[in-house]
């Protein structure tokens, strides 16, 4: 049977969005190019504040099914708000908005290259993109086979909390450490406690993930020494010494937001890691380590100087890893459809 157009006659009667997609790593990226009204706000943060109080149901329509998934993961572009930035981003998942998301700005990098919005040649060069954790500087040049390689340096990144303790209900006692890498996270040694990094057994994972974060959450309130809108956990990082590259350090699994997992080793994650390794003594500076993720994807991140930021011992890391376009969408909304605001299941 052959599908005809749609015709534009229908489709004038139903709201629209386009969106470019894209993965880092093996976690996707949902672009949205065309569809959403105007951020409000001076900074990134008050539009990310605006999107959250007035706009939220189009975070759940492009996120959630039937259009996304539990795991789904997106970013809305929006101009500048500093001086010499590219341009700003929001980071949207299947709760609410991130802080800072690492693979979602190298997937930015990715297709600001390939579609010539940023030109980008042999010599490196440097793109500044405005997230609600602060300013980020990524850097991408293309090698002699014309490959992409995208990098980019974090905000001031620390350990918050060394040796603590949890007990979860159900569950027992669990050490962990919180390091902050544009967002809070608790840092749990999976091989400690038995738990199995393995994509089969992602349904532990979760579980046990969405646990320890909502027991830490009770137990451990965070202050970011800037702003209050940052001072929060936003997931466990399972780590373990069970790899499968051989040159791998060490393996992550992120748990976060609603129980989404990151296929990803989580920019932000990698980041706040080597903030940790660091404090510890356990790395030194401009020492690349490659984390691997749960489905063998791969960042490479080195923490590069070291800082002072409002009273914290903070590093800057760099964090690499490899992205690609997926396909582009254009998403309807049927205006007699009962799910326009979607739904999510486990």
């Amino acid at each position: 049977m052959r599908l005809l157009d749609i015709s534009q006659s229908w489709l004038n009667n139903c709201q629209q969005f386009t969106t470019l997609d894209a993965h880092t790593e093996g976690e996707p990226l949902r672009i949205i190019t065309s569809g959403y009204p105007a951020l409000e706000g001076e900074t990134i943060l008050q539009k990310r504040q605006y999107v959250t109080q007035h706009l939220d149901q189009y975070r759940k329509l492009l996120m959630h099914e039937p259009r996304g998934h539990a795991d789904m993961y997106g970013a809305i572009l929006t101009p500048p708000v500093t001086k010499g930035a590219d341009f700003g981003v929001l980071f949207l998942h299947n709760e609410g908005y991130s802080s800072m998301c690492g693979h979602g700005i190298l997937a930015l990098v990715k297709v600001a290259a390939d579609t010539g919005t940023i030109e980008v040649g042999t010599e490196p060069r440097v793109i500044k993109i405005d997230a609600p954790a602060g300013l980020i500087t990524a850097q991408a040049y293309r090698d002699s086979q014309g490959s992409l390689i995208a990098s980019f340096k974090n905000v001031d990144s620390w350990a918050e909390a060394l040796d603590c303790n949890v007990t979860v209900p159900g569950l027992g006692s669990f050490d962990y450490d919180i390091g902050f890498g544009g967002a809070y996270y608790a840092y749990v040694d999976a091989d400690k406690y038995g738990i199995d990094c393995r994509p089969d057994n992602v349904a532990q994972l979760i579980d046990v993930g969405r646990r320890i974060k909502n027991a830490v959450m009770a137990s451990h309130p965070l202050t970011h020494p800037l702003e209050p809108d940052l001072s929060f956990l936003y997931g466990t990082i399972f780590t373990s010494t069970k790899v499968t590259n051989v040159e791998a350090h060490s393996r992550h699994v992120c748990v976060f937001a609603d129980g989404e997992v990151d296929r990803s080793p989580t920019g932000t994650g990698v980041a706040g890691r080597i903030a940790l390794l660091h404090a510890k003594g356990e790395v030194g500076l401009n020492t690349p380590l490659m984390i691997e993720s749960i489905v063998d994807g791969r960042m490479i991140v080195s923490a590069t100087e070291t800082t002072h930021f409002h009273g914290k011992q903070a590093v800057i890391p760099e964090v690499a890893g490899r992205s690609y376009i997926t396909g582009k969408h254009q998403f309807i909304v049927d205006p007699q459809d009962q799910f326009q605001h979607g739904f999510m299941l486990r």
